[in-house]
């Protein structure tokens, strides 16, 4: 029988990587990732496959693995991943196909480190690339425009480019990437591994055109003359604020802002880099989702003496991984259960000093099923802080969205768009990931890809032949 426990990952310690952005997890060896590979039952039902949003075969590139064949593993994951190192770093494995693992469901037993394993194999084949180009149809069955160069964008793109399609991606910022290069910090994904995977995708003939604000630099009218069909995947990176008294003090930031900063803006490698951030000593985080792990974490990386999170929940309704809550307890974030702001406290010189928080009790069930928080009367107290940061989810962005009214949208402003082929109200026009579904996870947003590249495919297939 398989051990009962997953063969144990290597970390950096916690007293050493809270003061830098190196990577957490160190990844399994070789011989460690076939023996954790050999746990897996090969079980005839793969409920692991119907839990991944992109259908990889996971127990196909597992016995890979197990048997030491890492270009079988990597070419198998190749078929059904564009972002596999990605994915095997930031995925929520355990709410997914390991959560559904059959040996997991025996008692005693631990899932297979699915997630390990999946990054293991991408690991391994970018240190074993050859400069071989990917063998691609030479006659183009048409021209794709992608909005957006996140983890939506990017799968629908490679997806495309795969089957034969000149595909543009038009990004905004300076780098290509999205959420994964300006949201996710350093320590849980390195850019390096970010830019290797664009890079194999450019190897796919994808272009990549950066400072394209799609609705200022071009419209989707000029895009739709020029290409077959378009893709939108602009992401939600629109942040929400409580609208608590105090919010416009200097020192209170959205966390889409705060990170931002450090990922794009190389905050994390001052003073290399002279990135206009805030040196820190008491920091308050408000959320408890990852982007509210990701902010606690990088302010403590940033020389913060004290780092606390304030979550109007209790620990059992926390949404962030489990596995990035540990680690922020490792690394010593103060969490306060049960508690929300109030008030952020002004210093007379419009700094911010204190937060004002209340405690909560949970009341009955709200509309997303989980018990809602009630305050506590005249239970307020201060915590002394000259950073709060909100982490309370992020809207839709309006640029483009403003410019193109014919794009039908659902009352949160989200883009109307089919469940499985991501088609919106305008013919031609697809669109997926957080634009379409609010903020959700990475390989959410790549399985939307997926589908829509599909899509897409018949909808020019049929388009040509009937022209």
């Amino acid at each position: 029988m398989a051990p009962k426990q997953k063969t144990p990952i290597a970390e950096q310690d916690p007293k050493e990587r809270c003061h830098n952005f190196k990577e957490v997890c160190l990844g399994y060896t070789l011989e460690e990732g076939i023996a954790e590979a050999k746990r897996c039952l090969q079980c005839k039902t793969a409920p692991c496959v119907k839990g991944c949003p992109v259908s990889i075969d996971i127990p196909g590139f597992i016995k890979a693995v197990a048997e030491g064949d890492m270009p079988k593993a990597a070419e198998i994951m190749g078929q059904y991943t564009n972002l596999p190192a990605v994915c095997g770093r930031v995925c929520p494995q355990e709410s997914q196909c390991e959560g559904v693992c059959t040996l997991g469901k025996v008692p005693g037993f631990e899932p297979v480190a699915i997630g390990k394993l999946e990054r293991l194999v991408a690991d391994w084949k970018y240190e074993h690339a050859s400069d071989a180009k990917p063998q691609l149809p030479k006659d183009k069955k048409g021209r794709v425009a992608v909005i957006g160069s996140g983890p939506a964008g990017l799968t629908v793109a490679g997806d495309l480019a795969k089957k034969g399609y000149e595909v543009v991606i038009y990004e905004a910022l300076h780098a290509a990437g999205g959420v994964l290069m300006y949201g996710i910090p350093e320590f849980r994904l390195p850019k390096s591994i970010v830019q290797k995977e664009i890079q194999a995708m450019k190897d796919l003939g994808v272009q990549v055109e950066t400072n394209v604000v799609v609705g200022k630099t071009l419209t989707m009218q000029e895009i739709l003359a020029q290409f077959d069909a378009a893709y939108i995947a602009v992401g939600a990176g629109t942040p929400h604020f409580q609208g608590v008294p105090g919010t416009t003090l200097n020192g209170v930031y959205s966390a889409s802002e705060y990170l931002t900063r450090i990922n794009l803006m190389h905050a994390y490698e001052f003073p290399g880099y002279d990135t206009p951030t805030k040196r820190s000593k008491r920091v308050v985080v408000v959320g408890g989702g990852n982007v509210a792990m990701d902010a606690a974490r990088s302010a403590k990386r940033l020389g913060a003496e004290e780092v606390q999170v304030v979550y109007r929940r209790s620990l059992k309704e926390l949404p962030a991984r489990i596995e990035e809550y540990h680690h922020a307890v490792e690394e010593g974030i103060v969490f306060n259960w049960l508690t929300n702001p109030v008030e952020y406290m002004n210093d007379g010189n419009g700094q911010l000093c204190g937060v004002k928080c209340i405690r909560m009790e949970l009341g009955e069930p709200d509309a997303s099923g989980r018990r809602r928080p009630v305050a506590v009367e005249g239970s307020e107290f201060v915590i002394e802080a000259d950073t709060a940061i909100e982490a309370i989810g992020q809207g839709s962005n309006k640029v483009l969205l403003s410019t193109f009214p014919e794009l039908s949208l659902n009352k949160w402003g989200y883009i109307v768009a089919d469940e499985k082929t991501g088609a919106t109200s305008v013919p031609g026009v697809y669109a997926g990931g957080d634009i379409v579904t609010g903020a959700a996870t990475v390989i959410l947003a790549m399985g939307a890809g997926k589908d829509a590249a599909v899509a897409m495919d018949e909808f020019i297939t049929k388009k040509r032949a009937s022209a």
